[in-house]
């Protein structure tokens, strides 16, 4: 068989796979975008809003909690010291997260091991302007008796 006749293809193949790998393996380590408006009525003073595709704040001023939050946290015995160090730490799962939604609406998978118990602990934030919502919390590695709705 000629090389020349099949180089091409082999040339191909190889910058698919290449492809394929940066799709799937690089988009892990994206920084979190944030852009800086200034309102348009009011005192002029710059605000900072979490607002892109694959960003997410990692400092928002407030952190609210869903009532089913709270209660996976309690049986899993993980406090808001923890949930914050989750966030601050954690690894995005972009496999579990929902981000094709509008800006208040999308979801973050954050997985990581508290520094405690050594759980290893899904949160499912969703964050809007500058707050984020716990959503839940998941023990990855434990089934937990829980009596939350």
């Amino acid at each position: 068989m000629n090389f020349k006749k099949i180089a091409p293809f082999l040339f191909l193949i190889i910058l698919a796979g290449i492809a394929l790998y940066i799709n799937n393996n690089g988009s892990e380590n994206v920084a979190p975008k944030t852009t800086t408006t200034t309102p348009k009525s009011g005192p002029k003073q710059k605000t900072k809003l979490a607002t892109t595709n694959r960003g997410l704040n990692r400092n928002p001023s407030k952190i609210n909690y869903t009532k089913h939050a709270k209660c996976r946290m309690a049986c899993r015995h993980i406090d808001e010291r923890e949930v914050k160090e989750l966030i601050k730490d954690g690894k995005v799962n972009y496999k579990k997260s929902e981000l094709d939604k509008g800006d208040c609406e999308k979801k973050y998978a954050i997985e990581a091991y508290t520094k405690v118990q050594n759980q290893h602990i899904r949160l499912v934030v969703a964050p809007c302007a500058d707050e984020l919502t716990i959503i839940t919390c998941i023990d990855l590695d434990k089934e937990w008796a829980c009596e939350c709705d």
